[in-house]
């Protein structure tokens, strides 16, 4: 989404010196205060959870600026800067207040931050990406905390040349910042990308027996880990384990969000072994205690994901595998009735009259039945020997033109027929590629052969700048596309292995002829036939 298109305006009217002014729809504008509401609500609730006056271990309002401008586009800016002004307008007032100054750096560093996190996210993640990768996950956490980063330094600075914080205090006060905003980012953005870009699918996952039982177990555990003064801190992570095995990204998330806020309002409530550290280090080790866990918690889920993903990659293949395999079965089945068992049938039927003449006495009509005999022996030889070399060895194993050579003087020399072949080399196309458009070849020649009628045909093979182009052409009879005939089991196979190497079949014929069977294939930079 453009910025410049943050204003969504349907309607004009008329300004000043007859200029029109554009003004933003109803629905722009209800979505930005609501926006701006959302936002002053986590900042209400961070600053609930602050374990003083003025520090929070974590700031919810970063994740929520951050997905929303991610997920609905940058143009929802205006609703981010209501906000900010709403909820730093307090501290322009009180018993100490902010110099405007700081104030103005502090929010220029938080729209920054709010700007480029959703920017970043975009680059790294793509529109509204599943966070089903560690790679996915790898971005995000890039992106945050590059996004709290620039915030926390920019906030800073601004404090310090307003005199609030003092320069040996600046890096805890850096440290303190970051962190805060990182951890809120963390647990907010990634559940909101689950379920706002697929909330029925992920309400879905959770709502069974397990979701439930994950919900209590996690907050359970939650509480006894920050409320018992036993070195039990860490016994919420196999509750967190179960929810990235058993529920997803969805259950994963939850859980996070309630672990965290567990955890942060018992301390915030003097609760716990963070609550009994000085300021600093208990907003350190809860900060550290959130993002760990979240980190942890949502590298799991990736790699849980990405299993599942290649064990429904796998699965989907062998579906595949085995639906072309008994594709090839039927081809197969279908190529032997049409040739070998066509010419061993005509074999006994010519054998049975040749028989019948020589027990009738008619000598002279036995010689022309066993040439016969033996034509029709010959070419079931002849099938018999192709199938098996196209069954049992890599028929372009020199590369597809000499094997569509080969291919066009063997069938041409068995069926009268003259056919040319033109094809340049090398070509762009892989091994297994070039073994499609043979089998493409090859399937076309038998088609024309068992019901072209043709006398001539021309094989062009040929690259252009972004495909390889395979075409057999013959003056056969033709046929009108579309309609049922005899090759159209074989036009469909054609099709299909065309698919599988991400290219197209086209079939061009009428009545009388002439036939086109195209066959359009992308080429593939470094994949061009080994020598």
């Amino acid at each position: 989404m453009s910025q410049t298109e943050f204003l969504a305006v349907p309607a004009a009217s008329a300004g000043w010196f007859g200029v029109r002014v554009k003004s933003p729809s109803v629905r722009y504008v209800a979505g930005v205060l609501a926006l701006a509401l959302a936002y002053c609500c986590a900042a209400k609730l961070g600053q609930a959870l602050r374990y003083t006056a003025s520090v929070a271990a974590i700031w919810p309002p970063a994740g929520v600026g951050i997905a929303a401008l991610y997920l609905y586009g940058l143009r929802w800016w205006p609703g981010i800067l209501i906000g900010e002004l709403v909820v730093n307008s307090e501290l322009l007032v009180g018993p100490s207040p902010l110099p405007l100054d700081s104030l103005a750096g502090q929010q220029a560093g938080n729209m920054a931050e709010i700007l480029v996190g959703a920017i970043l996210l975009r680059r790294l993640l793509g529109p509204r990406a599943r966070l089903d990768s560690a790679q996915r996950v790898g971005g995000l956490l890039l992106a945050l905390a590059a996004a709290t980063g620039a915030s926390a330094i920019v906030g800073t600075l601004s404090m310090l040349l307003g005199d609030v914080v003092e320069p040996d205090q600046a890096s805890t006060f850096l440290r303190t910042w970051w962190l805060g905003d990182f951890a809120g980012a963390l647990v907010v953005v990634p559940a909101a990308v689950v379920w706002a870009t697929h909330p029925a699918a992920a309400w879905a996952r959770i709502r069974t027996w397990d979701g439930a039982l994950l919900i209590v177990a996690v907050a359970a555990l939650s509480a006894a880990a920050v409320s018992s003064s036993e070195p039990v801190t860490y016994v919420v992570f196999p509750a967190l384990m179960w929810a990235a095995f058993r529920l997803g990204p969805p259950g994963a998330t939850v859980a996070v969000a309630i672990a965290a806020g567990v955890v942060i309002g018992l301390t915030a409530h003097d609760v716990g072994p963070f609550s009994k550290q000085p300021i600093d280090h208990r907003t350190l080790s809860t900060q550290v205690y959130v993002v760990v866990m979240a980190l942890t918690t949502l590298f799991v889920t990736a790699v849980v994901a990405e299993r599942e993903r290649a064990a429904q990659d796998l699965a989907a293949a062998t579906r595949r595998e085995g639906a072309l395999a008994l594709e090839e079965r039927h081809r197969i089945a279908r190529d032997l009735h049409d040739s070998v068992s066509q010419a061993l049938f005509s074999t006994v039927l010519e054998t049975r009259t040749a028989q019948r003449a020589q027990a009738a006495g008619r000598a002279s009509e036995l010689a022309p039945r066993l040439e016969t005999i033996a034509a029709l022996t010959r070419t079931a030889q002849t099938e018999m020997r192709a199938m098996i070399f196209g069954l049992g060895s890599d028929p372009v194993s020199d590369g597809l033109p000499a094997a569509l050579a080969r291919q066009a003087a063997a069938v041409g020399s068995a069926n009268g027929l003259v056919i040319d072949v033109l094809c340049t080399a090398p070509l762009r196309i892989g091994r297994h590629a070039e073994g499609e458009l043979f089998a493409i070849a090859r399937e076309a020649l038998a088609n024309v052969v068992k019901h072209a009628r043709a006398s001539t045909v021309l094989v062009r093979c040929q690259e252009r700048e972004s495909d390889v182009v395979l075409e057999i052409t013959d003056d056969g009879d033709g046929f009108v596309p579309g309609t049922t005939h005899a090759g159209s089991f074989g036009l469909e196979s054609m099709r299909g292995r065309a698919e599988d190497i991400g290219g197209h079949l086209e079939v061009a014929s009428r009545r009388g002829g002439p036939t086109v069977v195209r066959a359009v294939v992308p080429v593939q930079p470094g994949g061009s036939h080994p020598d």
